[in-house]
């Protein structure tokens, strides 16, 4: 196309010359077609030149530019995503060598919502690591309270499992807000049904969080009510809601002697369905409207999906999201509702019994390496339920299936909160790898 433009341009100038011109410049002359030919390069090869020389100039400078903001942006991310560890292809050579090492920085959060972490007195390495993390965690459960029947009285049992200097160094450390877990085993029908003892519980509470200073506390009641079997009752669910209001709304009404403009807190723990649809016992959108008001947030229990009769996944992505959409709905009112949610992690894992019998159980984190030592595993990745496992045979040559965290399946669950606006609850910290807290 080139060489048919400019014989068009050549034949064009010729018919328009003057006789002069025509005699300096006579094409049928091979001289004056080597002249034009030559004239025609150079001025090619220059252009080519120039626009190689001005592409390379821009080139140079958005490399540089995306060099240097990708340098940036790299050294905000997690100190596990620069290194490179959270992918679905780990190895379990990755997960040996590496579960130790964390950010020097860790105190820099990187899950900007609220993070509940809980604690049991039976895993102390979880007292340590929430001192070591605290500035990654805006709410600390140990599970130290059961509120009791003792007769006809009604008595708060735990404090025993207290450690007023662990608290003081948890404080001394960072914001985090120390709500100790209470679990509601008194009988539900004595409870709710008689006002003196409603009080006598909510007083209970109080006295217990006032003298021991703490910021609240998380109520675990909803399951101990559904196994007796009392919330298919219209009537008994309306006192069970109203109960947890009342409680609520004393508590609010305390103002902290540490920072007199801070009320005690409420956070209450609840299950997920076990079906696509809502039963009758559980909870659903109508009691998370009825209470959100009174309840500071809610700690969705989505963990224990699997057990040694049903093995499989902990925790299932699409169970997870299935779980928020008929807790909070769609539409502008679920970012609302959702930002209220604690979404339930596990750091535990399962080691589940494939042939020879169903079994097994939870595994925590010394476990779990040393299976991983012992077999050197290949990992798999279940896409639908975002989760690695591997197999391996024991002596008896049994087959293993072990489902466990991985820094992918915790990046994918922490996505999704944010997604909804939501925060998380750890079951629980001492159960997990170290490096897990460098992506919260």
């Amino acid at each position: 196309m080139a060489a048919k433009k400019r014989s068009s341009r050549i034949s064009s100038s010729s018919s328009s010359s003057s006789s002069h011109r025509s005699e300096a410049f006579n094409p049928s002359s091979p001289d004056s077609v080597k002249s034009q030919t030559n004239r025609h390069r150079w001025l090619i090869t220059i252009f080519f030149t120039l626009f190689f020389i001005i592409s390379l100039l821009i080139y140079c400078q958005r490399y540089y530019y995306y060099t240097a903001t990708t340098v940036v942006f790299d050294v905000e991310k997690p100190y596990v995503y620069q290194r490179g560890l959270v992918k679905v292809d780990s190895t379990y050579r990755e997960v040996i060598d590496e579960n130790l090492n964390v950010s020097e920085n860790i105190s820099q959060r990187h899950f900007g919502n609220p993070v509940l972490a809980y604690i049991t007195p039976w895993n102390s390495k979880g007292y340590d690591v929430a001192k070591k993390f605290s500035s990654k965690i805006t709410h600390l459960s140990p599970v130290w309270y059961e509120l009791k029947n003792e007769g006809s009285k009604l008595v708060l049992h735990g404090r025993h499992n207290a450690d007023r200097g662990w608290i003081s160094d948890i404080r001394m450390k960072g914001n985090a807000l120390i709500l100790p877990r209470v679990v509601l085993e008194a009988i539900p029908l004595d409870l709710l049904k008689k006002k003196k003892l409603r009080e006598k519980a909510i007083n209970l509470i109080i006295m217990e969080c006032k003298e021991m200073e703490y910021d609240g506390i998380v109520l675990e009641s909803w399951s101990r009510w559904v196994a007796y079997g009392i919330l298919h009752n219209s009537d008994m669910r309306n006192l069970a809601l109203q109960f947890i209001k009342q409680l609520g709304e004393a508590m609010h009404s305390v103002h902290l002697e540490r920072n007199g403009k801070t009320n005690l807190q409420l956070v209450y723990v609840i299950g997920p369905p076990r079906t696509d649809k809502l039963q009758e016992h559980d909870f659903g959108p109508e009691d998370l409207q009825a209470l959100y008001d009174a309840v500071d947030g809610f700690s969705l229990m989505t963990y224990d999906h699997s057990s040694p009769y049903n093995p499989g996944p902990n925790a299932p992505l699409k169970w997870i999201r299935s779980t928020l959409h008929l807790l909070v709905g769609a539409g502008s009112k679920s970012r609302r509702l959702g930002e209220k949610i604690f979404v339930g992690i596990n750091f535990y894992g399962n080691d589940f019994v494939m042939s020879g019998g169903l079994g097994g159980g939870p595994i925590i984190a010394h476990e779990y390496l040393s299976l991983l030592e012992q077999h050197k595993p290949l990992f798999q990745w279940e896409g639908n339920s975002a989760e690695h496992f591997f197999l391996y045979s024991d002596n008896q040559h049994v087959q293993h299936a072990v489902f466990y965290p991985t820094l992918m399946s915790l990046a994918m669950r922490l996505e999704e909160a944010r997604s909804w606006g939501a925060g998380i609850s750890i079951w629980e910290i001492g159960q997990g790898l170290e490096y897990f807290f460098d992506i919260l």
